[in-house]
């Protein structure tokens, strides 16, 4: 009986963030978006990383046919996936937030800032999409551990793989906003105004950083869409497959390693706690 620690799949998960086919759009659309969402970082991080989460979570757990949509439509992904960049730059050059239900209480401050929680949410679901091109290595390494653990430890093992892929995404999150690098003047300096239907929009200098990713990257995966070279390269491929052999080895190396997987349960909380905290200091 042979069973994916759970540090080992964590471990997996942040060697598959570096992938080219779960990089390529996953980093810059995180990028772009805290440019986009500068006054709550911490916060749309965390939104982008559920994004993620919805969709590798049923692939972790096995779901293959899932998996295989999503093989087939990769080049219909893609094209999607560029047109949703493009469509959030313009968002984020004029500062528009997309509309949503939104409560407010008395003790909520009236300058609270708005967040665009529904463009950050589908970022980080095409996120979560253009990264499934991991998915059979997800997949052959649920095989191995789903000879031994149930449906629960099955769903730990898919949520350490996950978390290893934004953790890079937290830390980084966590840098930015406690040296509050975003909230420099430089990046809140009004460069120019827009007047689009009898509106005026501030253009800021974080305005013009966000909306040039978006389109940058979004016009790229387009263009490279169109020519056909976004396909799997085997270079991909030899990627993805050490993606699994890390996966076992960590596993051969820390078997016998009393603990490992409980201290592993421990950083995984403290960090979320971490995080949540960080957002609830500055919801207040």
């Amino acid at each position: 009986m042979y069973q994916i620690s759970l540090l080992a799949a964590y471990i997996a998960g942040m060697v598959a963030l570096f992938a080219p086919c779960c990089i390529s759009y996953l980093f810059p659309a995180y990028l772009g978006n805290i440019f986009k969402e500068r006054k709550q970082v911490l916060l749309m991080t965390l939104i982008y990383s559920l994004g993620i989460l919805v969709v590798m979570l049923p692939v972790v757990l096995g779901a293959k046919l899932l998996a295989s949509v999503f093989f087939n439509l990769h080049d219909q992904t893609y094209l999607v996936g560029g047109l949703v960049m493009v469509a959030v730059a313009g968002l984020a050059l004029l500062g528009l937030k997309l509309p949503m239900p939104h409560f407010t209480s008395r003790t909520s401050p009236a300058n609270k800032p708005k967040n665009d929680v529904i463009s950050t949410f589908t970022l980080g679901i095409f996120a979560g999409i253009t990264s499934a091109c991991c998915a059979p290595v997800l997949i052959g390494v649920m095989a191995i551990s789903s000879l031994s653990p149930t449906l629960l430890v099955s769903l730990a093992v898919g949520m350490a793989y996950v978390l290893g892929m934004v953790t890079p995404l937290y830390l980084a999150a966590l840098f930015i906003d406690k040296r509050n690098i975003l909230e420099r003047p430089i990046f809140r300096k009004k460069v120019t105004e827009l007047v689009l239907f009898e509106r005026t929009y501030a253009i800021h200098v974080s305005n013009l950083i966000a909306a040039g990713i978006f389109l940058l990257t979004g016009g790229v995966m387009l263009y490279l869409n169109a020519i056909g070279r976004l396909g799997m390269t085997t270079a991909e491929d030899t990627v993805a497959k050490s993606i699994t052999n890390v996966a076992l080895t960590v596993t051969d190396k820390i078997d016998n390693l009393p603990g490992v997987d409980l201290i592993f349960a421990v950083f995984a909380i403290v960090l979320l706690y971490k995080f949540i905290k960080g957002i609830f200091k500055k919801e207040h």
